[in-house]
């Protein structure tokens, strides 16, 4: 069957979602009507100024926080740099120059303390237990009197293991730290609130929920003291200069709505789907694992090894068959390195080497699931059997 009429499944929703219709026809419409910079005070400045901060009702009201605390980003790399250079810089003049965090936060948050440490910065990376869960004990361990900022992610983008955010956050604030928490893969798929949290600052992107890319937000509690990393003018209450997106901001809007309003049902929906997914898998498919089976998971994230079978080679085959899924993060695919995160939690090489995440949403459904059922055992056993067949040939040479 040519690929061109292959019917497409799609599960690498943390990757990317889907933008919902509703927020698409909201994108289009403010841009055709909603034209005026949101600084301006004229009438057209203050329409798009109306329209903004409607947006940031709605995002605020997704968390659980006030709208006065959300400040509007590019997406959740730039919240998070916002928040890990922001602290830095604000404790920076008190003596206080140590960064933790976890070794399987996103590269945004990696990547940004591994920046600041080569300015000077001291940085400890703390790691998971096997199931994926950063325990307080393992954070207890690593904290000192200089302690800036403890970032670790509320739901990991691989795994989709939730971590406890406020044990962790409580045990930050008694060492005098502020505790921020990419929440870029929660939000919208389970409940978020940030009072219960107990976070300090919190990340999250349009894009992960069913909203345009290039959106997000940093959510800041009342009193956390943050250098801006975006400087020029007074936006954002003098927080993230730059004109605003404001078509973008207001699809956020309307997404973030949209979660809020179907977030009961879809998590129950999307669960009884990956669980269905993973329970076909595990009977079909000798050799196959779970990764972090053993922790609380959001529903829509299944993370699979198989054993005798090479991710990158599986992927290409259920692409060819018109199923799309992943072997990792979304911004290292590409690569051939190994998943940071599942080495982290102290998998063996090969069980690293041959897992692909599964991610559902809302266009996920029973059929689709069932084809994927279908599919894959097959596939296993093909790549099984030509992997077998190279190394026998390699015993013969």
């Amino acid at each position: 069957m040519e690929a061109s009429h292959v019917m497409r499944i799609y599960l690498d929703h943390n990757a990317t979602t889907p933008v919902a219709p509703e927020a698409m026809s909201a994108v289009a419409e403010a841009l055709r009507t909603t034209f005026g910079n949101a600084a301006s005070v004229h009438v057209p400045g203050q329409q798009a100024k109306a329209v903004l901060e409607e947006a940031r009702a709605s995002v605020a009201a997704l968390i659980g926080a006030e709208p006065a605390e959300v400040v509007f980003t590019s997406g959740g790399t730039e919240a998070d740099n916002f928040a890990v250079r922001g602290v830095a810089e604000a404790c920076e003049a008190s003596g206080r120059r140590h960064l933790v965090a976890s070794a399987i936060e996103h590269e945004a948050v990696l990547n940004t303390v591994k920046a600041l440490g080569r300015r000077g910065w001291a940085v400890t990376l703390v790691a998971p237990d096997g199931s994926g869960v950063v325990s307080t004990g393992a954070l207890a361990a690593v904290l000192r009197d200089d302690t800036a900022l403890v970032s670790v992610m509320h739901a990991n983008n691989e795994t989709g293991v939730v971590q406890p955010i406020a044990d962790l956050a409580a045990l930050a604030h008694r060492a005098g730290a502020i505790f921020h928490t990419d929440a870029v893969q929660s939000v919208g798929k389970i409940p978020v609130d940030v009072g219960a949290l107990g976070a300090d600052l919190l990340s999250l992107s349009g894009h992960k929920f069913h909203g345009p890319k290039g959106v997000g937000a940093l959510w800041i509690r009342k009193g956390t003291k943050l250098v801006p990393t975006m400087t020029g003018g007074r936006q954002e209450r003098g927080r993230r200069a730059g004109t605003e997106n404001v078509p973008g901001l207001v699809g956020l809007g309307v997404a973030a709505r949209l979660a809020r309003e179907k977030l009961p049902v879809e998590q129950a929906r999307l669960a009884a789907l990956r669980d269905r997914l993973e329970r076909g898998v595990l009977a079909a498919v000798p050799g196959s694992a779970v990764n972090g089976a053993g922790a609380e998971r959001v529903p829509n994230t299944t993370n699979l090894s198989f054993e005798g079978v090479e991710a990158e080679s599986l992927l290409i085959a259920l692409d060819l068959e018109g199923i799309a899924v992943s072997t990792g993060s979304a911004c290292s695919s590409g690569t051939l390195e190994p998943s940071h995160v599942l080495r982290a939690m102290g998998l063996t090489p090969h069980r690293v080497q041959s897992a692909l995440r599964f991610s559902l949403g809302a266009g996920t459904t029973e059929p689709e699931i069932a084809r994927v059922l279908e599919v894959l055992p097959r596939l296993v056993a093909r790549l099984r059997s030509l992997s077998g067949a190279v190394a026998r040939a390699g015993e013969r040479g």
